[in-house]
């Protein structure tokens, strides 16, 4: 039986998965990033303290890969913002 890969990387394969907010809190939790609830709408909020700005993720199910896309390019510029800040 083949390792588990790991949620970044199996997000980065299938983005048209049936992806749920579940597994975006677990993601983000993994990286470090801030996942705000909504506080009026449906949109949950991902923060990262290194990047500038925020994407907006809906709460509806499924969620469409166009979202998983920028949330997999969100993480990797975190991960690479991260690691430039600590060489220094």
């Amino acid at each position: 039986m083949a390792p588990k890969k790991p949620l970044l990387e199996q997000m980065r394969l299938n983005p048209r998965a049936d992806w749920d907010i579940n597994a975006i809190r677990k993601l983000c939790g993994e990286h470090g990033i801030e996942l705000q609830p909504p506080s009026n709408g449906s949109h949950y909020k991902a923060v990262s303290p290194y990047l500038a700005g925020h994407l907006t993720i809906p709460y509806k199910r499924p969620i469409k890969p166009v979202y998983i896309r920028e949330l997999v390019e969100m993480v990797s510029a975190h991960e690479a913002a991260k690691q430039q800040i600590e060489k220094e």
